[in-house]
């Protein structure tokens, strides 16, 4: 009886685990496991129909939201926001150039930089167009949710988007 009664709180303590995992991971989780000596929890979640898993977990976060106090924004700016936890890079690779630099315009869904989380690389997108007014991060620093990354000024009537590359983000080039 004890050895039933070790081996069901041992699984409650795994379930209370999985559970702590979900409430901590940002988006949608396909599957997850947690193992313990020859205990073991696993839940996994179906695929949406017809919709194959992608190899970078793309993530759009523009918003117009209230800017820090010593932040100067032209006064229709939106301010792009971190949508997850991690670690910000300009660039797909410490060798490759960065997605934008300040000045350069940009397109709605067009990726202006990447957030490392869990040894996952997260696209950030823009969800509108606009052209870069400021960074505010740094290449390497830690972000918060939520966390203002880069301000974007609407593009006037004349000016059109353009995109300086395209990066494919498949873990080869870190």
């Amino acid at each position: 009886m004890t050895d039933d009664h070790t081996r069901h709180s041992g699984i409650g303590e795994l379930c209370r685990q999985a559970g702590e995992i979900l409430s901590t991971t940002p988006g949608p989780l396909k599957r997850v496991r947690v193992q313990v000596g020859d205990m073991s929890v696993e839940v996994e979640w179906p695929e949406t129909a017809g919709a194959p898993a992608p190899a970078v977990q793309t993530v759009q976060a523009v918003a117009a939201v209230q800017a820090p106090a010593d932040l100067r924004m032209p006064p229709d700016a939106a301010v792009l926001e971190a949508p997850l936890v991690g670690t910000f890079y300009r660039a797909p690779s410490p060798e490759s150039r960065a997605f934008v630099e300040v000045g350069d315009t940009v397109e709605a869904g067009q990726q202006v930089a990447v957030i490392e989380a869990m040894k996952l690389m997260n696209a950030v997108e823009a969800d509108r167009p606009g052209r870069v007014v400021e960074i505010l991060v740094k290449n390497g620093d830690p972000v918060e949710y939520g966390e203002p990354l880069f301000v974007l000024e609407p593009l006037r009537a004349t000016e059109s988007p353009t995109v300086r590359g395209t990066h494919v983000l498949d873990g080869s080039d870190r």
